[in-house]
């Protein structure tokens, strides 16, 4: 990780940190997995990252639900509920103490194939494991939500969605951290990948939009994305304050000749970008939509904390 992006940081987790795990919650350091564990052995799981604001999870049934439907199409079985799951989160944030009308978190649950014998095939695990992760997130610097963030075009292809889903949330995200690698060590925070057919997918972690004439587009699923819950609200919010939004096919020169571009995702919520490939986007700057879209979009998920219910049957 570029100290010139992020920073000197302590990378152990925080020594306090309580985990939810099948049920129980831990101490971080007596959570563990073991290393016959599928998921560490093939990547052979799945995952959410997920917020919460003013001590409520944003979202919560869309995610828990993608995160089931992630299961699924791996023939996967969660052993709890949905129900379950989102209880346990809660869980998580209050031994965390993230339970407070001015505390924000991120969750990240995870779910491995579980212990098994060595060989790829799934019939030789049994017993998934479910953690979550209740702690705080700092995708970039604060100075590069208001600056706007350089981003490079990758040499890495996006897989293709008949070899990797995109729909699926798996714990194996090499695709994106060879791309991710290659954009730091190239001195970029984040890089855009293009899809088999050359059209613009996603950056590593995170959907893309951008603005042409006052139009918002932003690729279709079609073009290998993750259909992300961040995108799904940003889309909705635009429509609301009349900002006419399409889903079309983009090229790498529409980058280039965008008014505007920003990034959308759970960790990093939304960021402008500022430059491509060296090439400077609109003024160099975040954009006037771009900001309004970010205040919106702080403004939505803070409202949306107030009015979220508590799944029946936690305490906290």
């Amino acid at each position: 990780m570029s100290t010139a992006i992020y920073g000197l940081e302590n990378l152990d987790p925080k020594p306090h940190l309580k985990i939810w795990m099948n049920g129980q919650l831990v101490p971080v350091d007596q959570a563990r997995i073991s290393v016959f564990d599928h998921g560490l052995l093939y990547g052979d799981g799945v995952f959410e990252g997920i917020r919460s604001y003013n001590g409520r999870i944003f979202e919560c049934e869309a995610h828990v639900h993608r995160l089931f439907n992630s299961a699924k199409a791996l023939k996967l079985k969660i052993p709890f509920t949905e129900e379950q799951v989102a209880a346990g989160m809660y869980e998580a944030m209050a031994a965390n103490g993230h339970m407070g009308p001015d505390k924000d978190c991120y969750l990240r649950v995870v779910v491995t194939r579980g212990v098994g014998l060595l060989g790829i095939s799934p019939l030789r695990a049994w017993k998934p494991t479910l953690y979550i992760i209740a702690d705080t997130i700092l995708m970039y610097p604060r100075e590069m939500y208001e600056k706007g963030m350089p981003v490079v075009v990758s040499s890495f292809t996006r897989n293709h969605s008949n070899a990797m889903p995109p729909s699926i949330k798996s714990l194996n995200y090499l695709n994106n951290i060879l791309a991710k690698l290659d954009a730091i060590e190239h001195g970029f925070p984040e890089a855009i990948m293009l899809n088999h057919m050359g059209y613009v997918s996603e950056a590593t972690g995170d959907n893309i939009f951008l603005v042409r004439d006052g139009q918002l587009q932003t690729p279709p699923t079609s073009a290998g994305i993750l259909e992300g819950i961040t995108r799904s609200t940003v889309i909705r919010l635009a429509r609301e304050m009349g900002i006419e939004t399409v889903e079309k096919e983009i090229v790498r020169t529409n980058l280039y000749y965008a008014d505007e571009i920003f990034l959308t995702g759970t960790g990093a919520e939304i960021i402008g970008v500022r430059e491509v490939d060296r090439r400077p986007v609109g003024d160099g700057g975040v954009g006037p939509l771009t900001r309004r879209l970010m205040d919106a979009y702080q403004k939505h998920v803070r409202s949306a904390a107030v009015s979220a219910q508590l799944p029946s049957g936690v305490r906290v």
